[in-house]
């Protein structure tokens, strides 16, 4: 297993700090000049290999989905849930600070002509560095739209890069795909799965393609809908390319398949892994994917919705779906769901008894990406999980969706993408002859119209399933201009009435809801060690204040959320599909211009 790119340099630390990233986070700063590196590093093509190890940290990894409608709640705090809730502003938002990891990279492409050796090898190395300058732009772009491009390190005496104004979307996309071009053209293919390959140069191709074709599509304002096809093409060509290969393929069978995914600590003969963050104890690398049980966010019922019955049809089209409990709602279902949210029954390694679901967390528990054994780490900082960055189950996702959305989707299509993904999953695979919509989904996505209706709505279903947790969501939400969907109020549970349940599949009630904690009428009638053993949850307290969750009916219903009632959320469209710049970064520069609306 190559490990090299966590071996960081004490001359990279150094370069990197000359260069920029991290050592101070004001945008485009003035940084002090120094001839170190540049005179005495850039030499060779492994002086190259060494300086893009450190950029390596750049690259996102992600195990939940903060903050979207995947979510029902969320105690931590989030820029996204204080705009929707009318409290963000240009006062108090962050961002616009990582332009450092910026010179970063271009510290190395301004300095790669100094190098002599192989050509190959350091066209190599400015292919990784041009990948990762794709991926901070196009994180850069999706925040503010406009942003401004700076190709070179900035020196002090570049006053008129350093105050100039944003350059449109359509140029600074551009640019990008000119770097991933590039990087698909000159980064070898490799066999590592932890070092950036040509094949992981195609997948953020086709991510970033599928994302901005997507944009322009569904947001008309841009007036850029013309060009959408030019990415969606692009996303096609870039995800077959990987396909073609025959290196990767969807592995394992069933909820163990998918789980391995995610709670593996060695990923390294996985089939699926384009590119994945290795952790362990000899490097002395963790990560904290324990914190996804339980600890400040839950899934929603919106998620558990959209996981089809293992014979292909639609829970939600049986008005009896609509009171399913806890208990009941993972049975026949898409095996994915009982691995994302924990299903009655679920017992953490080292315990005697199965989790009790919380109800003032919806009931409905991320256990995707959980550790299943002790051995893989429980502490903070110390899991040792493998944990993807790209995978293939994504590749046939953006597949399928780029096809759909070019009007070029077919059943062929259809059987070597989604279905792939629902074999593993034991659900029954996708026919698009006398495909009807899914209502819910229509619902939910109003502006997907045309021919294919039906199909690209499935497509969005099994991109949501598939790849929840993982941090797509939200960003797939505004691609899709389907903002509307963070408005409140987000929901758990259902819950027939007051009283006692079972939620651990033992038959033995594990928790109470109640009114107040002086209302015990529900729950009088069971044995006095039964009522002292419950975990009890109130409604209101004794003084007839509400407490942190409610249900939807008064006294039953679904789990829905008090914050939701007294600050609801609401979705300002198109303001709300970018972040403002703070206020002190504009004053720094005061020719940047706020994005619509700010």
């Amino acid at each position: 297993m190559n490990t090299i790119k966590y071996l960081k340099p004490i001359l990279l630390v150094g370069a990197l700090c000359v260069a920029g990233s991290s050592c101070n986070d004001s945008f485009l700063e003035r940084y002090p000049e120094t001839s170190i590196t540049e005179e005495n590093f850039f030499r060779t093509s492994q002086d190259l290999e060494t300086y893009t190890n450190g950029l390596y940290e750049l690259l996102p990894v992600s195990y939940n989905d903060i903050y979207s409608d995947n979510l029902s709640t969320y105690t931590g705090s989030s820029e996204t849930d204080n705009m929707l809730r009318g409290k963000l502003n240009i006062e108090n938002v962050g961002g616009w600070n990582k332009w450092g990891d910026l010179r970063s990279i271009n510290f190395l492409l301004a300095n790669a002509g100094r190098a002599e050796g192989n050509a190959e090898d350091i066209n190599h190395y400015v292919g990784i560095a041009r990948f990762f300058r794709a991926q901070f732009y196009y994180d850069q772009v999706k925040k503010y739209g406009d942003v401004p491009w700076i190709s070179k390190p900035l020196k002090t005496d570049d006053e008129e890069l350093l105050f100039k104004t944003q350059d449109p979307r359509t140029l600074v996309v551009d640019s990008i795909m000119a770097d991933l071009q590039y990087a698909v053209d000159h980064i070898k293919t490799g066999d590592s799965r932890t070092r950036i390959t040509q094949y992981a140069a195609y997948q953020l191709m086709a991510r970033i393609a599928l994302h901005e074709g997507t944009f322009r599509k569904y947001h008309t304002e841009l007036n850029l809908t013309a060009t959408a096809d030019a990415f969606l093409e692009k996303a096609a060509w870039a995800a077959r390319q990987l396909m073609d290969t025959g290196l990767f393929g969807i592995t394992g069978t069933g909820a163990q398949g998918y789980c391995d995914l995610f709670s593996s600590p060695d990923l390294s003969a996985n089939k699926e892994m384009i590119l994945y963050d290795d952790y362990s104890r000899e490097l002395n690398r963790g990560n904290n994917t324990s914190s996804v049980y339980d600890w400040q966010w839950a899934l929603s019922k919106s998620l558990a919705d959209s996981y089809l019955n293992t014979d292909g049809t639609r829970p939600t089209d049986n008005p009896a779906y609509k009171t399913t409990g806890y208990l009941d709602m993972f049975t026949g279902r898409d095996e994915r769901m009982a691995q994302t949210i924990m299903a009655p029954g679920f017992t953490k390694d080292g315990d005697k008894k199965p989790s009790v679901a919380r109800p003032t967390f919806s009931g409905l528990i991320q256990i995707k990406f959980y550790p299943r054994s002790l051995s893989m780490g429980m502490e903070w900082g110390k899991n040792y999980t493998d944990l993807p960055i790209f995978r293939y189950g994504e590749t046939l996702l953006i597949y399928a969706e780029a096809m759909a959305e070019l009007n070029q989707i077919d059943q062929p299509v259809i059987d070597l993408t989604i279905n792939e993904l629902r074999k593993r999953a034991k659900v029954a695979g996708l026919t698009i002859a006398g495909l009807t919509a899914d209502p819910v989904l229509a619902t939910q996505y109003p502006d997907v119209t045309g021919p294919n209706r039906a199909v690209i709505l499935e497509i969005r279903r099994e991109r949501r399933v598939e790849l929840a947790c993982e941090g797509f969501r939200y960003d797939d939400l505004m691609r899709w201009k389907a903002g509307k969907l963070l408005e409140g109020p987000s929901e758990g549970i259902y819950i027939p009435g007051l009283g006692a349940y079972d939620v651990t599949g033992d038959g033995a009630p594990d928790v109470a809801i109640l009114n107040s904690p002086s209302e015990t009428g529900p729950i009088a009638s069971l044995p006095e060690d039964v009522q002292k053993g419950l975990s009890k949850y109130y409604l209101h307290d004794d003084s007839g204040n509400e407490q942190d969750f409610y249900l939807s009916e008064g006294t039953y219903g679904n789990i829905r959320f008090v914050n939701d009632k007294t600050l609801p959320r609401t979705f300002v469209d198109p303001q709300y599909y970018y972040k403002p710049i703070p206020k002190h970064q504009a004053q720094l520069n005061p020719n940047l211009v706020q994005p619509a609306g700010w």
